[in-house]
């Protein structure tokens, strides 16, 4: 995706341990427009499957999660890194954050995430897979499908995408990050 390519060379920051910084239109400002060109491209790469509803896990994937529910007229719903006091009935698993290095107790209300479910899990990163791999933990325990991962930006050096093709889950992903080594960025080719 060209576009998405485009900003994280202009915008995108390297910093030393595979750390890419792209805050100024991902994950802390947004560019609500890059977010729709995101959302449309995986709709479009997502288009022979049957879905839904659209996941993701709190902060980061939300943007371009609501945005893809929003254009495919699909409900969101989000993992929470911290349980609610008024959420009783849910499903919980472990994820250990590779950017915050700290794990989170991840959860989603049952009511919300069902058997009858067929769901797409939207993030702004693919690194290590470990958010994916909390997700697909939810997933099993509430016997609801997984049709694909969609990932706006994936670190393929970090190798997230085998632990989630092991599984016999597709993976999609808008940019690939070949290298970040002596802090440049090396985009695979389209």
């Amino acid at each position: 995706m060209k576009l998405l390519r485009d900003r994280i060379l202009k915008d995108g920051k390297c910093y030393p341990g595979g750390i890419l910084k792209v805050d100024k239109f991902i994950n802390h400002q947004m560019d609500p427009n890059l977010m729709k060109a995101c959302a449309v491209e995986l709709i479009r790469r997502f288009a022979s499957t049957e879905v839904n509803k659209i996941l993701t896990i709190e902060a980061s994937g939300i943007a371009p999660a609501i945005m893809m529910g929003f254009l495919l007229d699909l409900p969101v719903v989000f993992a929470k890194k911290k349980k609610p006091s008024t959420m009783d009935d849910m499903l919980s698993t472990r994820v250990f954050s590779f950017t915050k290095q700290r794990e989170y107790h991840v959860v989603i209300s049952k009511e919300y995430l069902t058997p009858k479910d067929k769901v797409i899990f939207i993030d702004d990163f693919l690194a290590y897979g470990n958010a994916a791999k909390g997700i697909i933990d939810l997933c099993h325990q509430s016997g609801a499908e997984i049709v694909g991962m969609g990932f706006i930006i994936e670190k393929a050096f970090q190798r997230g995408r085998e632990v989630i093709e092991k599984q016999g889950i597709r993976v999609e992903s808008l940019a690939i990050v070949d290298s970040l080594d002596n802090c440049q960025i090396k985009l695979r080719n389209e």
